[in-house]
């Protein structure tokens, strides 16, 4: 069996930065085991499998879909750059003639939509809740060292631990931070952390970023993701309570780095606006 796939770098409008995902169009449905195994043998942060909802389906001019997401090492109930590669692979790549495609995934039903030169994803947001730093204090010193932690959250909806370093800190500071994301598998005893965001505050006061961040998601097998839209989820509801806006651009400080532009609803949904490469089109034989 052929399977069409592509490899789409997300968060970015050049090849070879931003965060790149697999794609994966299905015709068929696949044997169950056979995600995992395409994704461990993709080994990209995400493999997406976008599948036909039912019979006389067409990738050109349906306009709904299944999405699921795959890391090397396991599921994930939601993935926004992978997301923002499917449907770049749909509008792109299949020339879907749809203004809006809906995906049906373990997060709900998500939107996306072309705005000009972007692709805005309509997105869940998660609130972040005050963490007592006793609990995770071993997990933040095997990433941060003895830097100062100016705030803790925890999301319970997502179990990512957001840590906001010192306002004191540059973006550089964050970027040039040696991680050994290994050690924080052991060094997490509470078993409900799956992923580590660390953000400083940006200098929005010109036209700069509101907010940089770095995340960390070992437990997925996965050591530093490059853009990570389901860590904005969360980043998007805790700054923009912080900054007092809804409007706000945002950079992750990734070594390939990628920019995403954040507008928070009023209906506890954020939209995330990214840009898209195409680099790899071709043919799984399974």
């Amino acid at each position: 069996m052929q399977i069409p796939i592509f490899t789409v770098d997300a968060f970015t409008n050049r090849p070879f930065s931003g965060n790149p995902a697999a794609v994966c169009l299905l015709e068929n449905d696949l044997d169950e085991d056979l995600h995992q195994k395409i994704a461990t043998e993709m080994n990209l942060s995400e493999t997406a499998f976008i599948r036909k909802l039912k019979p006389g389906d067409d990738f050109t001019k349906s306009s709904c879909f299944g999405l699921r997401w795959f890391t090397p090492a396991n599921e994930v109930p939601l993935c926004g750059h992978a997301t923002l590669a499917s449907a770049a692979v749909l509008f792109h790549v299949q020339k879907n003639t749809n203004s809006v495609l809906t995906f049906v995934t373990l997060s709900g039903e998500l939107k996306a939509r072309q705005v000009k030169d972007h692709i805005v994803l309509d997105l869940p947001l998660y609130t972040a809740y005050p963490q007592e730093l006793k609990e995770v204090g071993e997990l933040i010193k095997a990433a941060v060292g003895d830097m100062i932690v100016q705030d803790l959250r925890y999301s319970p909806d997502t179990k990512k631990l957001l840590v906001r370093l010192s306002d004191t800190y540059e973006r550089s500071v964050l970027e040039e931070l040696k991680v050994s994301a290994e050690r924080f598998l052991a060094a997490e005893k509470t078993g409900k952390v799956k992923g580590l965001i660390l953000t400083v505050k940006g200098n929005s006061s010109g036209k700069g970023h509101d907010f940089y961040s770095r995340y960390f998601a070992p437990w997925y097998g996965v050591l530093e993701d490059p853009v990570t839209g389901s860590a904005h989820a969360v980043l998007s509801s805790y700054w923009s309570e912080q900054l007092g806006k809804k409007e706000m651009l945002a950079f992750q400080c990734s070594r390939r780095g990628g920019e995403l532009k954040i507008s928070v609803r009023d209906d506890g949904r954020v939209d995330i606006a990214g840009q898209t490469a195409v680099v790899l089109k071709g043919n799984l034989t399974v």
